[in-house]
């Protein structure tokens, strides 16, 4: 079995996020950059397909020289060889054709990505990506297991889950859940020294032009003073909240 893994390259959550250029580019300037959480679990699924199953695991990125180190940490974890796709990622219809070239490249069985990537939570990239190569697409997915061209998957829905069965070539949407939190694996340095000499491959995006641009950004406002009401002034807290807050 042949397994692609797509991986952003997206801030630290802990980053402080500032904007240039009168809002309209993001300051990269200090901003640590880590795999997506998201791809981060499908990463580790794959490599468990991969001790488990025998299954080969490459991984792909769009991005220029700067997502490398991003890419080779996924190496270090385990991936056979990575693509990066030399174009500046700009919205997802753009990263997912680059993306399905990839894949139609490579022929491969079951793709993984993240349901969305942690900056922009666009979550369009995999059913796009789905959708261009013709494959079978569950989203959201918290559970998966191959079994010949068979693929059975768990996805969370509202109030539940439910279980669905697809025939590969299968894309899906990973999330936290596709394996423990504590399963997440850690590059050690026999890892990260043969992640050196793995393949990286950088190939020419099919330069899709981008159906939408970011016009500006702007950061949530700031939190409002905190009010305190007495635990036995009920009327109070009903007075403020019907008048004041408007919530009831």
């Amino acid at each position: 079995m042949k397994i692609l893994v797509c991986i952003s390259h997206v801030p630290d959550t802990t980053s402080k996020i500032n904007f240039t250029e009168n809002d309209t580019k993001f300051d990269t300037n200090g901003v640590q950059f880590v795999i997506n959480p998201n791809d981060e679990f499908g990463l580790t699924r794959a490599m468990w397909f991969k001790e488990k199953q025998g299954a080969t695991v490459d991984v792909v990125t769009v991005g220029d020289k700067s997502t490398e180190p991003t890419i080779r940490k996924a190496l270090a974890i385990g991936a056979d060889s990575a693509i990066r796709v030399d174009a500046e990622p700009v919205d997802g219809f753009q990263v997912a054709k680059e993306l399905a070239k990839v894949a139609e490249d490579g022929d491969y069985d079951l793709i993984i990505a993240g349901r969305e990537s942690i900056d922009y939570n666009g979550g369009m990239v995999p059913g796009m990506l789905a959708k261009l190569i013709g494959a079978n697409f569950i989203n959201t997915c918290v559970s998966l297991e191959i079994e010949g061209e068979k693929a059975t998957a768990v996805r969370e829905i509202d109030g539940g889950k439910e279980t669905l069965t697809a025939h590969l070539p299968l894309v899906i949407g990973g999330q936290k859940g596709l394996v423990e939190e504590s399963d997440l694996k850690i590059p050690n340095m026999r890892g990260i020294m043969m992640a050196r000499k793995k393949p990286l491959k950088v190939v020419e995006p099919v330069a899709e032009t981008p159906l939408t641009k970011a016009e500006k950004f702007e950061k949530p406002a700031p939190k409002g003073e905190v009010k305190l009401v007495d635990a036995d002034n009920i009327d109070e807290l009903i007075d403020l909240l019907h008048n004041e807050a408007k919530a009831i």
